[in-house]
């Protein structure tokens, strides 16, 4: 067994799907359907994103989310500022290595630092 896709729900399909779309550079495996898609990284076999639009809004903090890796966080970060991500608010401790943030729906990721630490 192996983890296909990972699914995130959300209200606004096409807000939500086109932010992570642009996050990841992912492309649509078929044409978007009903408020479903399911994207994939078309240079690697990564895992798929899948994003779905649902009825109901989030109720609360999710249990699950995203690490995004990057040898350039900080570029990776402006650059999901520009699509739309806003910073997660949360005391930062001085040694992480990692940023939180949220997509325009307020599900949370983070992005990880993946350069080599001393």
């Amino acid at each position: 067994m192996k983890i296909g896709a990972v699914v995130i729900d959300c209200n606004d399909f096409e807000t939500v799907s086109r932010f992570w779309q642009e996050a990841l550079r992912y492309v649509p495996r078929e044409e978007p359907e009903d408020g479903w898609v399911v994207l994939c990284d078309p240079d690697a076999p990564n895992v798929n994103v899948s994003v779905n639009r649902v009825p109901e809004a989030r109720a609360g903090k999710s249990r699950l989310h995203l690490d995004l890796y990057t040898a350039d966080p900080a570029g990776e970060v402006e650059r999901l500022f520009a699509l739309g991500a806003t910073l997660h608010p949360r005391t930062r401790e001085p040694d992480e290595d990692f940023v939180v943030l949220a997509d325009p729906e307020g599900n949370l990721f983070c992005v990880v630092d993946t350069r080599p630490r001393h």
